[in-house]
């Protein structure tokens, strides 16, 4: 049994967790990982890429910012996650402010000490997507169409750290990339969506607060057809091995994603869209394997 001290210790963990989203930055780390071993760095040694430790300072120091995004970004929207998120909020409420401002600034040290085990341009990369971070919780956020956008390069910014590394500049590589932020803006959009209670009630002007939900439709249905297109040429023109099989599951979703969208009126509508597109860009992870396991075990 665990004592009262002990407890207390667990929940103030989980609520930390929470705050800082612990489960998206393990699916991010294993991304960077599968991203160097089968795209960026496909014709080194498989040991040279797990044990690289300037790779590893990269991908440590991306979880160290991104982790203290999420700490910000938790700080300037309590009161709209209260309205939003309100069981999340009362765990995430568990940790004082001050706490939480206090691993801010921790984290980001971190990241910017790893960094420096890398590079001095490394340190300038992270300590721009530091500021880069901020200012989009503090001031971007709240402004339609530029909060989206600044908020979707944000999230690809970490694998855009690891392309400089390797320098790789295939054209597949850009691509990918497009797709990958083509989902992350439908995600955003859609969060928008989800939660348009809380930013109308705390004048956050989000594309559906500025613009009306039809017009977020009309938006959101011109990236998915963006997205199709993509989805055309990344498998009639590169070489995927199975994941091609992927790309197409993610168009027949996206259509499902449309149909429901344009059905869509309540809250709970939107959660399960968001939950359809967070199942896509997951998937795409760990789908990443597909592309050719014979060029992992021919580098063992």
């Amino acid at each position: 049994m665990l004592t009262r001290k002990q407890k207390h210790i667990l929940i103030k963990f989980f609520s930390m967790f929470s705050v800082v989203r612990g489960y998206n930055i393990l699916v991010i780390v294993i991304a960077q990982y599968l991203t160097s071993v089968f795209i960026l760095a496909h014709n080194k040694p498989l040991s040279k890429v797990l044990f690289d430790f300037n790779l590893l300072a990269l991908v440590l120091a991306s979880a160290a910012t991104i982790a203290a995004g999420y700490i910000i970004n938790n700080f300037y929207d309590s009161e709209k996650d209260l309205i939003n998120r309100p069981q999340k909020s009362m765990l995430d409420r568990l940790v004082s402010q001050n706490t939480k401002l206090s691993f801010y600034f921790v984290l980001n040290f971190i990241a910017a000490v790893l960094a420096s085990y890398v590079s001095f341009n490394a340190v300038l990369f992270f300590s721009a997507y530091i500021f880069g971070i901020w200012f989009y919780s503090h001031k971007l956020k709240k402004l339609p169409i530029v909060g989206n956008l600044t908020s979707a390069i944000l999230t690809i910014l970490p694998f855009f750290a690891i392309f400089m590394y390797y320098k790789n500049f295939e054209n597949v590589i850009f691509i990918h990339a497009l797709f990958l932020f083509l989902l992350i803006s439908m995600r955003e959009l859609t969060k928008d969506l989800e939660n348009m209670k809380g930013d109308l009630a705390l004048g956050y002007r989000t594309i559906p607060v500025a613009y009306g939900e039809q017009t977020s439709k009309v938006m959101l249905t011109l990236l998915v057809l963006l997205t199709a297109v993509l989805v055309f040429v990344l498998t009639n023109y590169f070489s995927l091995g199975n994941m091609h099989y992927y790309f197409y599951i993610s168009v027949m979703l996206l259509l499902i994603f449309l149909l429901l969208l344009w059905r869509s009126k309540q809250k709970t509508h939107y959660v399960w869209l968001h939950n359809i597109l967070k199942f896509i860009i997951v998937a795409g992870v760990f789908s990443i394997v597909l592309l050719d396991v014979d060029l992992v075990l021919n580098r063992i």
